[in-house]
């Protein structure tokens, strides 16, 4: 098997932001020739289906890379030393407006591992019980439940493109096949 190994020689700061930081690495390739990797830092997120009888609860926002309205999942990042289950209920909470009765991990996905870092665990949530939504003060989002089937086939259709919330509702999907 060949040797893909990247060596790190230098590691440089170019940007500490509030969530983000941005990071320059220079490595040696396995030919030993160098080269330059610009890394984006996370945390870490986390990111739950949520089912509610034959529904699904999306979350309708604003989404300023895209400048655009996306219906996504609900997801929020982990704070430091937070559990990913605990960060998922409080997100549930603050944007649907439910807590999960039960929590089953799906599965955990890079989502640019070309560039970042950050790993998103994707739950699905069950046994919704509801608990007052609580937003955080720079969010802005509305809950929407769809039914299961139509929001797979919106992703299917290209309507819904966010990563997360096309794995894990075709990940759901999936599972309710077998």
């Amino acid at each position: 098997m060949p040797n893909y190994r990247e060596e790190l020689l230098q590691s440089d700061c170019a940007f500490d932001g509030r969530l983000l930081q941005v990071r320059v690495d220079t490595v040696r390739l396995p030919d030993g020739s160098e080269a330059t990797r610009e890394i984006v830092v996370h945390p870490g997120s986390v990111a739950a289906v949520p089912i509610l009888g034959r529904d699904v609860i999306l979350v309708r926002q604003w989404r300023q890379p895209l400048g655009d309205v996306t219906l996504e999942i609900p997801a929020g990042t982990l704070g430091r030393g937070e559990d990913p289950e605990d960060c998922v209920a409080r997100e549930l909470q603050e944007e649907i407006g439910y807590s999960p009765g039960r929590l089953t991990k799906l599965f955990a996905l890079a989502l640019a591992p070309g560039y970042s870092n950050e790993i998103i665990r994707v739950y699905l949530a069950e046994d919704l019980k509801p608990s007052p939504a609580q937003q955080d003060p720079d969010e802005r989002v509305s809950a929407e439940r769809l039914p299961f089937n139509e929001a797979v086939g919106r992703c299917l259709a290209g309507e819904i493109p966010d990563a997360k919330t096309v794995a894990g509702l075709l990940a759901v999907a999936f599972l309710r096949s077998r």
